[in-house]
């Protein structure tokens, strides 16, 4: 399974949907030019921000480095939900990454 993580900083007078727009039209078309999938690419129509300070940069670019080695553990999934878990955000379980369930069986 392929996951993306952008990390970057933003002016607070942006919109969070407008970059996220951006981000999904661009990497779409880059993706579809460059033949990575035989299918045709689409994102999901959700997604999920998490904002953090700059006290956290290095942390998380090592992390983000280290993607490979964090998921021969665990899943991205796994990951992900408990992430959640740990700063109390609510979902419903059915609804995150159905989609991949699916790819999986």
């Amino acid at each position: 399974m392929i996951t993306f993580i952008y990390f970057f900083s933003y002016s607070c007078k942006e919109l969070i949907p407008d970059l996220v727009r951006e981000i999904k039209k661009a990497t779409s078309q880059y993706i579809s030019e460059n033949n990575f999938t035989k299918y045709k690419f689409e994102w999901q129509n959700g997604y999920a921000v998490f904002s953090n300070g700059y006290k956290e940069r290095d942390m998380i670019i090592k992390y983000i480095l280290n993607q490979e080695t964090h998921h021969s553990k665990r899943t991205f999934r796994e990951e992900y939900i408990s992430l959640l878990e740990n700063y109390n955000i609510e979902f419903k379980n059915e609804y995150v990454f159905d989609f991949f369930d699916e790819l999986d069986e």
